[in-house]
Parts: structure tokens; C-alpha cells; sequence
């Protein structure tokens, strides 16, 4: 059995890169304990998800780095990494996380401004007379 298991996540323009190993249930983020990194105790428990789902909160500790994006983008890619790191550690939790909905990848972004308009769908204001 391995000791570490690592997968990426992403979310937005955010990039998680997790490392899973046996622990208390430890979560750390770019080298700050998550409730520091992570002060939103929504986004918090949202990142939790996939260890509770799983029954394996306090089986690991977490270790990630995460770049790009905002808080809650950086909060979805880390989920989606946490759970792609448990199915790494063991093939029989994929069912539940993939019921859940943690192993798709969010694609949702954000959509460009388009010449001639004011924003992605917004137009310019149009007088007809």
C-alpha cells in the first residue's frame, strides 16, 4: 500500500493539486491550516464533502497547493481533487463519489465579451428614434 496519493483538480481558473496520506484529518492549503486559508466555513464544508461522504475524514491528512481563480473556485477545485485522490487510494469509493456528483469536472467559466456588445449577452442600448 502506498502512502501518498495525489490527483488535480480544477474548477474555473483554479488548479488544485492534492496529496492524500493516512493522518488525523489534517487539511492543509498552500502551507496555512484550511480555516486560515479558507476563512468561509461554506466553502469549508463544501471541501469536506467528499472525506464525509466517504466516512474517511479523520483516515487522512490533506495537503494541497492551489493557484489561480478566487476563493471559491480554489474551494470546487480542491473538492474535485480530494475526491479524484480517494478513488486513487481505493477503486470502491468511485460509485459513491461519482453519485455525489465529486469526480465531474465543474466546466462551467465564464463566458467572453463579444465585439459590438457591452458584455458576453449584455448589447449596447438602442434608441429607435
Amino acid at each position: 500500500m502506498k502512502d501518498r496519493y495525489y490527483a488535480t483538480g480544477k474548477r474555473k481558473n483554479a488548479v488544485a493539486r492534492v496529496w492524500l496520506s493516512p493522518g488525523i484529518g489534517r487539511i492543509t492549503v498552500n502551507k496555512k491550516e484550511l480555516e486560515e486559508y479558507i476563512p468561509r466555513e461554506t466553502l469549508q464544508m463544501m471541501l469536506r464533502e467528499p472525506l464525509e461522504a466517504t466516512k474517511t475524514l479523520d483516515k487522512f491528512d490533506v495537503w494541497a497547493t492551489a493557484k489561480g481563480g478566487g476563493l471559491a473556485g480554489q474551494a470546487g477545485a480542491l473538492r474535485h481533487g480530494i475526491a479524484k485522490a480517494l478513488v486513487e487510494f481505493n477503486q470502491d469509493l468511485r460509485p459513491v463519489l461519482k453519485k455525489a456528483g465529486f469526480l465531474t469536472r465543474d466546466s462551467r467559466v465564464k463566458e467572453r465579451r463579444k465585439y459590438g456588445q457591452k458584455g458576453a449577452r449584455a448589447r449596447f442600448q438602442y434608441s429607435k428614434r
